[in-house]
């Protein structure tokens, strides 16, 4: 795919455009044509009436559209040009008040973090692209900054970049999208080394972004872990959302946020701050036993992350959802250390195959199977003990058993509801 710059959405004027998906992103992009007086020449979405797009110059699709897809190539093979909404927007932004938060995972949580910080420092600021508004959409509030999730998806599309970019971590992700893992890591490292980047910030010593630190150009800036009084103030569990909440303020540091290198306002700002949904996320307790809905962590990374923040405590660790074919040796081998506290309950649909990966590289990891979430939910309970802990941290998508994530937190709670009401 050519990423070519297009003028931003003004170069659009004149053209044949098209709009690929009609999500999120889409329903903000409809919206910015109609205020720029373009009218779309189609709107598709998904795979049907893929020849209405062939007679467009220029089409915008939604992140979920990978290029590498037989669709995507049929189109660009007759000439038409696709982008991407925030490709768009960044040709025309204030480049020098952007930051692109991305990574494996973390890239929500720290750009949550840097939003609720830059703004409890007084100033005007947007945090959104993959979470929360589209910058471009013309109903987003009015910023003098921007912090932007990035997903590896939107990197892909494109051609220039923020004047910071933070990257949270590594790992397998999006396989399928991007063709495996080293178009993943290419595409979503590409953020990198974009035209306008002057500081990248990745969190110091993570192997797996050292393993690919020639892809992340010559303008690093590593961010030491280390103790911070100003971080308690978030109310975050876990190691690694103090290194999320190192790195989301030294990115405000980098753009030049006024206050941000301050660290008595940093903890003031902190206090604001309120934890995103089913991020290692507490939502009760029943009989002496903790109920951590962490729905989000689709894949190993953050799924050891999750079990690591409860140090000494028994752990019921819920795994299991939609297969997409990532090795699952990583989880297993992380998860030896635990064998003493640790009882892993597997649900459909790639249970088994994570359950084989504990046998041959855990084998003293206890492992029960679960035919669903709610089996799994009371199995957690009578096995985790007074100061247990139940966690649902799946290392899986939440499809196609759940509508999403917070369909599967939602059941999760339930569940938890229904025992408590046992109790």
């Amino acid at each position: 795919m050519t990423r070519a710059a297009m003028g931003g959405w003004a170069g659009l004027r004149g053209r044949r455009v098209g709009i690929w998906g009609t999500g999120v992103e889409g329903r903000a992009t409809l919206r910015r044509l109609e205020a720029e007086g373009i009218a779309p020449q189609c709107v598709v979405d998904g795979d049907s009436d893929l020849d209405l797009l062939a007679g467009c110059d220029v089409i915008v699709k939604s992140p979920g559209i990978s290029p590498y897809a037989a669709p995507a190539r049929d189109l660009l093979a007759q000439g038409v040009e696709l982008t991407g909404g925030l490709a768009l927007w960044l040709e025309e932004a204030r480049r020098d008040r952007v930051v692109c938060v991305t990574g494996t995972k973390g890239k929500s949580t720290t750009a949550s973090i840097a939003g609720a910080l830059a703004t409890g420092l007084g100033v005007r600021c947007l945090t959104g692209g993959n979470i929360g508004v589209p910058p471009w959409d013309p109903l987003a509030p009015a910023a003098d900054w921007w912090i932007i999730e990035t997903s590896s998806h939107q990197a892909y599309d494109l051609h220039v970049g923020p004047r910071v970019v933070a990257v949270t971590s590594l790992a397998q992700d999006h396989l399928v999208w991007h063709g495996g893992y080293d178009a993943y890591v290419r595409d979503k490292l590409s953020l990198c080394t974009q035209p306008g980047v002057e500081a990248v910030l990745v969190p110091a010593g993570d192997t797996e972004l050292e393993a690919h630190a020639t892809l992340l150009g010559g303008s690093v800036q590593r961010v030491p872990d280390a103790d911070a009084a100003w971080v308690a103030a978030l109310g975050l569990l876990g190691e690694h959302n103090r290194r999320n909440a190192l790195l989301a303020r030294a990115a405000l540091v980098a753009l030049g946020v006024p206050g941000a290198e301050d660290d008595a306002l940093a903890e003031s700002a902190a206090a604001s701050y309120r934890p995103l949904r089913s991020r290692l996320t507490h939502v009760g307790s029943v009989g002496g036993i903790d109920f951590v809905d962490d729905s989000l962590s689709t894949n190993v990374l953050p799924t050891l992350a999750a079990v690591a923040a409860f140090p000494g405590r028994r752990v019921v660790l819920l795994v299991g959802g939609q297969d997409r074919g990532i090795d699952y040796a990583p989880l297993a081998t992380g998860l030896a250390g635990r064998a003493d506290d640790l009882l892993v309950v597997t649900m459909p649909d790639n249970g088994q195959r994570i359950a084989a990966s504990l046998a041959e590289h855990a084998p003293d990891v206890a492992v029960r199977a679960a035919s669903d979430l709610g089996s799994a939910v009371a199995a957690a309970y009578e096995a985790a003990g007074p100061g247990g802990v139940v966690l649902l941290s799946p290392a899986a998508p939440s499809f196609d058993h759940f509508r999403d994530y917070a369909d599967r937190a939602d059941q999760f709670e339930a569940a938890m509801r229904a025992l408590a009401g046992s109790a």
